[in-house]
């Protein structure tokens, strides 16, 4: 039996029974199994659990079509035998199809037992052309919403905001694989010096519109002695214009209020050149430590954590900060090719209550802010509800404030969805 595919229909059914993460499953089988699997092993496993939850709603629609039990009634177990298969047949050129049906039929004899019939008959009747007519569909909702497995109520949501054409192209690039993009530590290195490293190591890479960013062709980045010795973090490009856009000075006192893991923090320290000082707020302590080692790995030393909720106002941190950095939690529907699991984990009321959160960490946090300081609100989500409808909601009520500069970045095949503002303290 195919030790990739049984692995990876491991990670699925975890993913499905324990409404975990699939990235953290993933994580967890692959350190397990870490001395039995080879690259190109990993590789597969990886692209089949992402695919596989990515595509799930479009691949249950085709799987409806030729099954006589309905999607819920299925066992979980064959259900996402059925799934990976469906994955290969409909969204991947260079496995056969009849690769995928028979592996599919070995794993439903292990799992299933007397389902191999019920999976060798659905599976026969799959083709590509059963994605291909889904284009046809007259509503535009569910011919999006199935041409790019995404939840009609977040299409519906994305339409408030956007044009068809624009929804289109935001689910679209929603399913590609995001690019590994690093930023370039700057008290350790620079550009030149980088790129004339990675040549010597023969890793490929592609420089970007943003000077100290490059994307890197390489599939872990922990593994490369540059970013062990800190020369390089990742960080996405949306990501990191949080931070330049707030552009903190040398000997600032700046507050990152939801700093964890900690790549916009560490982003501001190196753009302060490392003088001054960052107060790193988190909710907990072991969050915090992910923010303590990259300060460490990078050679950052002006960083402070402490467990806090910024939720929770406190009167002793009033008129403290130079400026601060709120890049509250979010939905996240901007960064769904890196975490396809927020689309099935996420529901539409789910909005009302993070812009409640989100508010409320803006509010507290505006009062720590000096005269004329400055603050970023940002998101990784692309929804007005939780960005320019909420800041209008803010200023409405706080007119003592303004606005600097706002940007909003749809998802795209470059880069993550985000939102940025920046305002000022009059």
């Amino acid at each position: 039996m195919d030790k990739t595919r049984e692995t990876a229909l491991k990670v699925l059914y975890d993913v499905d029974t324990k409404n975990a993460y699939s990235n953290i499953v993933l994580s967890e089988i692959l350190d397990n199994n870490r001395n039995k699997l080879n690259e190109k092993d990993v590789g597969l496993i990886s692209e089949l659990v992402y695919g596989t939850v990515s595509w799930k709603l479009t691949i249950d629609y085709i799987i409806s079509k030729y099954s006589n039990i309905k999607i819920n009634k299925i066992s979980k177990w064959i259900l996402n035998i059925l799934r990976m298969a469906t994955y290969q047949i409909i969204f991947l050129d260079k496995i056969p199809k009849s690769a995928a049906v028979n592996e599919a039929v070995n794993l439903a004899k292990k799992y299933g037992g007397r389902s191999t019939g019920f999976v060798n008959a659905i599976l026969r009747k799959v083709e590509k052309t059963d994605y291909e007519e889904l284009k046809n569909i007259e509503n535009n909702v569910k011919r999006i919403s199935l041409l790019e497995s995404m939840p009609e109520w977040l299409v519906k949501e994305l339409l408030k905001d956007y044009s068809i054409k624009e929804v289109e192209e935001i689910c679209r690039c929603s399913n590609t694989h995001p690019k590994v993009t690093i930023r370039i530590n700057a008290l350790k290195t620079d550009k030149a010096k980088l790129i004339k490293q990675l040549e010597k190591r023969n890793i490929q890479y592609e420089e970007t519109e943003e000077e100290e960013f490059i994307n890197l062709k390489v599939k872990n980045l922990a593994n490369i002695d540059l970013f062990k010795e800190g020369l390089f973090t990742a960080q996405d490009i949306s990501a990191g214009r949080t931070a330049k856009i707030l552009s903190p000075k040398e000997g600032d006192v700046v507050l990152d209020a939801c700093s964890a893991p900690g790549g916009k923090t560490t982003h501001l320290a190196e753009i302060m050149n490392n003088k001054g000082k960052i107060i790193a707020w988190d909710l907990y302590n072991s969050r915090l430590n992910l923010v303590k080692q990259n300060a460490e790995r990078l050679g950052i030393e002006i960083i402070e954590t402490e467990e806090k909720d910024s939720s929770i106002f406190e009167d002793k941190y009033i008129n403290k900060f130079d400026k601060i950095l709120l890049d509250v939690p979010c939905l996240g529907i901007g960064v769904i090719k890196r975490k396809p699991d927020i689309k099935w984990q996420r529901k539409k009321e789910d909005i009302e209550e993070i812009s409640k959160i989100q508010l409320n960490i803006l509010e507290n946090c505006s009062k720590y802010l000096k005269t004329g300081g400055e603050l970023v609100y940002s998101t990784c989500s692309i929804l007005k509800a939780e960005n320019e409808d909420l800041i209008r909601r803010f200023l409405k009520d706080n007119n003592k404030f303004e606005i600097v500069k706002e940007i909003k970045i749809k998802t795209n095949e470059e880069a993550d969805g985000f939102y940025i503002c920046k305002i000022k303290s009059k």
